[in-house]
Parts: C-alpha cells; structure tokens; sequence
C-alpha cells in the first residue's frame, strides 16, 4: 500500500466554502436568466437564456473531456506527491464546479424547449425530447450522486498525515472515468441538440 509520510501540517477545511461562490452565481444567474422576460424584451430574454443553455452545456461538455481524455492520463504519470496536490486542488473546486454546471444547464435547457414548444410536439417528433431528458438525466445523477461523493472522499483521504495514494490513484481513475463517460454522454446530447436546431 503507498502512502505518503509528512510532517503534519495545517490542513485545508474539507469543503472550501471560498469557492462556493461558482455554485451560488450559477443558480442567481440561471434563475435571472429564466425569469429575465419580465425584465427585457421577449426576444433578449430568448437569446440570454439560448446563450446561458449554450455556453454552460459547453463549459461542462468542454470540462469532461479535458479531464477524462487529457488530463487524466497526466495525472496517471505523476508521482505521488505531485498527484496529491494536483488532486486536492480539483477535488475541492470540482465539488461546486459540477454540481453548478449539472444544474444551470438542464435547468435553461428545459426553458428553451418549454418556450420554444419543444415539450409539446406530438410522437413520434416528441422521441427526441425524451432522449434529451434521459441523457441529462443521466449526467446530472452521475454529476451529484457520483463526482460529488468521489470529490468529498478524495479530499477526506488526501487531510489525512499518510494518506493512502493507492486508494486516491483509485478513486481518481473512477472519477476520471465517469468524466470521460459524461463527456461521450454529452458528445450524444450534441447530436441531439442539433436535431433540435434543425427542427423537430
């Protein structure tokens, strides 16, 4: 079993509140975002919650396949001292990271397609939408119920003095792993949405 024997040192609080202001902007903006026609015109509010849709379902897509397909084969090579701080590091800012982006983009995404009528198109057309929700469905529960989970025992582990890195490298291959399957999620979410674009 590695481990990693240092002299103790002040530890970072298991939850970095400091970063918690990426979750919190997210749901302000969104909730702006979806509530923005009673403030602007129909067609700016449109474009702001298309932008919001768009830009979040991007950064997410853009952020899992990073991970899953770049950086996690780095982080692999690394020695364990370096893998520790690289993993302390994303595990603390990925706690509110994914959370935020499995919430803001579902969230406008279901607006979008309420304004545009999407959720009203008859079978077999109405297929499509449902293909949609179960993909999003999807990620959002491997988002909260699974990434999550894995960021909080990561950075549990990691506060220990002789952290076992055998179990973190573990752990880490499990994380980057479901990033990599919600990035070919996602890439499948692509495809759908540019039947949306074409018309349903």
């Amino acid at each position: 079993m590695a481990t990693i024997a240092e002299p103790r040192e002040k530890l970072p609080p298991l939850i970095r509140w400091k970063f918690s202001w990426i979750f919190i902007a997210g749901v302000v903006l969104v909730v702006f975002t979806v509530n923005a026609d009673k403030f602007m015109s129909p067609e700016a509010s449109l474009w702001l919650l298309n932008w919001v849709h768009v830009f979040f379902g991007l950064a997410w897509t853009g952020i899992d396949l990073f991970m899953g397909f770049v950086l996690g084969p780095i982080l692999r090579r690394l020695n364990p001292l370096l893998r520790r701080t690289v993993n302390q590091e994303l595990s603390a800012r990925f706690f509110w990271l994914f959370p935020m982006l499995s919430t803001v983009t579902p969230t406008a995404g279901w607006e979008l397609a309420r304004r545009l009528g999407y959720l009203d198109v008859p079978y077999p057309q109405h297929y499509w939408v449902d293909a949609a929700v179960a993909l999003v469905a999807v990620m959002a529960v491997l988002g909260l119920g699974m990434l999550s989970p894995i960021n909080l025992r990561v950075l549990w582990e990691l506060r220990k003095p002789s952290p076992n890195m055998d179990l973190v490298a573990k752990l880490m291959r499990f994380y980057l792993g479901l990033t990599a399957l919600e990035a070919l999620l996602q890439l499948t979410t692509v495809v759908v949405m540019t039947r949306f674009r074409l018309g349903l």
